[in-house]
């Protein structure tokens, strides 16, 4: 009876010790760079006590413990001290790249090191380092990646591919394209609002098992920023001494259930270094998400661009050998309206098991006077006027869509090998209308000087294509992933897609005008798989994937009837790995490919000088990407990322030319990108960067005759921040290299060259407020 009653006594002294200690700490955990919510942080102290935080990141521990500890995947832990009372606690981003949590490579949050594919990540801290003015800026960081500057946010993208205009790539914003099949558009990153981007991911090679269509080569997607976990946001302004200026804004809170944010910039240029190179930009994306309860969050986000650009074009040879900045047409332009909307509804069933619906809707519409359709030619039955010294002719053209598409998701996890299950669909309508109508250029030419100086239309009007479309498309996939052994992880996807395009031509069928109103129809399926293999830092992975896409409309409707073109197909056998050494301080990956391209469609110019495309029979493209970020304190950072390939002909005639074994047109053997960044600790808040970007010789014709040297650029930034203000000044080509971002030559044409930036000085201050 003695011992019960100490026993009694000890619990009561204990629980009354422990009643006059604990406290409870409620908080919200978030992402100190991005300021989002950290959901399913682990917060726990000394005596097993812990708990998670909530997609919100909200929490609530009682402990008696003086600190407590908060842990996050992909974030540095920290250590708090445990008061009465609400506390906000700011997690960082850890540089352990593989570590890095990647949603696009399976359409779901995974591991880097458990994903069979070439993905890279640019996080916010770089786009925040970077303060990039164009997409390049960020994306050429990435090893296998060279995008093509063609002036004002226009872009050409090589990828595992020549530089080229061909519908090869995917742009995603969230895991959407953002625009539809079959009217694809080279310049479409220009639609994106960098300002809303809180990171980007780029997959190399054939993601069509889960993509579909034009995820071929590579696929870019930007994921937006969410509301913030408190009221906070970003104001900034730029200048640079060749007449670019930008304003940017980013906004956002949190109330309950409730979160917005508001992400937009304003960016033009005026009388630039470049002759003829004006432009101005809107862009702004607003966010609303709603929590309806702890396992269902409904978000609605809408996205606009206004956008203009003069047009200044191409140089021929004679004026890129004076070395200036000047323009050849100094009428061409390009207007884009872009709109999008999307509302996802997500819902978490269990710990397992979880489904996501989305509803989207697009309205685009890209206006153009094109430079690159200047010629000197009679097109088809235009009222006859001869072709004379001061002569050429051109086009206006408008090419508009709109989309009404929904997708379903559902991911369903097994302990069963720990193995993960997604099934999805989505269909789509796209109604879409083309119209374009002849002009007659005028022309100078002295001393050896061609210029184009205006236009002129005919009376009436000389309508050269006038249709309207209705494309379809279903697609249905499913992946699935399991572990059979530590360490070895393997995964297979399957997708099958079904696309209708019912073409209405309202002018009479001809070579000029298009062919007759038709329905064609196209079909595939897209199989993938890959593995896996992690062991103490060192991975490897190898796969099998299939890239395809249908012909665009343009394709197979404009100018000429193409409804014999084949669907683009390509087979891509690809082995890489990663390994991470020193502590984490030395991160390096690489991956080696074969990718056979069958049907390849290029663009061939017909006597009568009208572009056509047409089939290439088979082509190759093999290459090694490797890349290398070295980290030896917390002061120094370098990073290194390179592309060695080869693209070329297997089986391709035309005209009655043979280029089987040659190397296709602007396909660098070798580019890159390097960087040094310093943060020095003795002066905090201080940054300095010095980059360099190398694009290696190439052919400029696909008979391999005529070659372009390629070029290198460097960058220097710099950066202070004190308390809640940032300024920053980025000093790009800062050797003032003259260049060509990619040259071509033909036969008919002669030599094609895009000039490259001078060097311009941009200065900048933020101002962050909020918490």
């Amino acid at each position: 009876m003695k011992n019960i009653f100490t026993i009694i006594y000890c619990l009561f002294i204990s629980f009354f010790s422990f009643s006059q200690t604990s406290k409870t700490i409620t908080g919200k955990v978030y992402d100190g760079i991005s300021k989002e919510p950290v959901a399913g942080a682990f917060i726990s102290d000394n005596k097993k006590h812990s708990t998670l935080s909530g997609t919100d990141g909200n929490f609530s521990i009682t402990t008696a413990d003086q600190t407590i500890s908060i842990s996050a995947l992909n974030f540095k832990p920290a250590n708090i001290k445990a008061v009465n009372g609400t506390i906000a606690i700011a997690l960082y981003p850890d540089n352990k790249e593989l570590d890095n949590v990647v949603v696009t490579a399976s359409r779901t949050a995974e591991k880097r090191s458990e994903s069979p594919i070439a993905i890279a990540l640019i996080n916010k801290q770089t786009i925040q380092d970077t303060k990039a003015q164009r997409m390049d800026g960020l994306l050429n960081k990435v090893s296998g990646v060279n995008m093509i500057n063609l002036g004002n946010e226009q872009h050409e993208m090589s990828i595992r591919q020549p530089m080229s205009t061909n519908n090869l790539f995917l742009y995603l914003e969230d895991g959407i394209p953002i625009r539809t099949s079959a009217v694809f558009n080279h310049n479409a990153l220009l639609e994106m609002n960098m300002a809303a981007a809180r990171s980007i991911e780029v997959i190399k090679g054939p993601s069509s098992a889960l993509y579909g269509a034009e995820a071929i080569c590579g696929v870019v997607n930007v994921i937006t920023q969410a509301p913030p976990a408190f009221t906070s946001g970003t104001a900034s302004a730029q200048f640079n001494n060749a007449g670019y200026q930008r304003y940017d804004l980013q906004a956002g809170t949190t109330m309950g259930k409730l979160g917005f944010i508001f992400s937009g910039y304003y960016a033009q240029q005026t009388n630039g270094s470049i002759q003829y190179s004006d432009f101005h930009k809107s862009a702004g994306t607003y966010r609303l998400d709603y929590k309806i309860d702890n396992n269902t969050v409904w978000s609605n986000s809408i996205s606009y661009i206004d956008y203009f650009s003069d047009m200044y074009g191409q140089l021929d040879s004679t004026h890129f050998a004076q070395k200036n900045y000047s323009a050849q047409t100094f009428f061409t332009y390009r207007k884009v309206y872009a709109f999008r909307g999307k509302s996802v509804l997500s819902h978490q069933w269990n710990e397992n098991s979880s489904t996501t619906a989305t509803f989207m809707y697009r309205n685009n519409s890209v206006i153009q006077n094109p430079s690159y359709q200047i010629g000197t030619y009679h097109i088809g039955n235009i009222p006859s006027r001869p072709i004379s010294a001061d002569t050429a002719t051109g086009n206006i053209n408008d090419n508009a869509f709109s989309s009404y598409g929904l997708s379903v998701q559902h991911v369903q996890k097994f302990n069963f090998l720990q193995s993960k299950l997604i099934i999805g669909l989505n269909t789509e309508l796209n109604p879409q209308n083309f119209n374009e109508s002849f002009i007659w250029v005028k022309k100078s030419t002295e001393n050896g000087v061609t210029n184009y100086t205006g236009y002129t239309k005919n009376n009436p009007d000389s309508v050269l294509a006038k249709y309207r479309t209705f494309v379809t498309n279903f697609g249905s996939y499913a992946s699935y992933a399991f572990s059979p052994a530590k360490g070895l992880r393997i995964s297979a996807a399957i997708r099958y897609d079904a696309f209708q395009y019912v073409f209405v031509n309202y002018l009479t069928g001809s070579a000029v005008t298009g062919g007759p109103s038709s329905v064609t129809s196209y079909n595939k399926i897209a199989p993938k798989i890959g593995f896996t293999y992690n062991f103490k830092g060192l991975g490897f992975y190898g796969n099998y994937s299939q890239g395809y896409v249908p012909p665009q409309i343009t394709e197979v409707f404009s100018k000429v009837n193409n409804t014999y073109l084949a669907p683009q197909t390509f087979t891509n056998y690809e082995i890489g790995g990663w390994f991470s050494l020193i502590s984490h301080t030395l991160y390096a990956d690489w991956s080696a490919y074969i990718m056979n391209g069958k049907d390849e469609i290029i663009s061939v110019k017909l006597p009568s000088g009208i572009s056509s495309s047409e089939n290439a029979g088979q082509t190759r493209h093999k290459g090694l990407e490797y890349g290398l970020n070295f980290k030896p304190n917390d002061e120094w950072t370098i990073r290194i990322g390179a592309s060695n390939a080869k693209h070329s002909f297997v089986n391709y005639i035309s005209g009655g030319i043979n280029y089987n074994g040659h190397e296709m047109a602007t396909a660098p053997r070798f580019f890159g990108n390097a960087e040094i960044t310093y943060k020095p600790n003795w002066c905090k808040g201080f940054r300095m960067g010095l980059e360099a970007q190398h694009v290696g010789k190439y052919y400029m014709d696909n008979l391999d005759t005529h070659t372009y040297n390629g070029f290198t650029v460097a960058n220097i930034r710099m950066g202070y921040t004190v308390k809640q203000y940032e300024v920053w000044i980025n000093a790009l080509n800062v050797f003032n290299r003259y260049y060509s971002t990619i040259s071509t030559w033909s036969a008919s044409s002669g030599y094609a060259y895009q000039l490259g930036d001078p060097k311009a000085f941009t200065f900048g201050v933020s101002y962050k407020f909020g918490k």
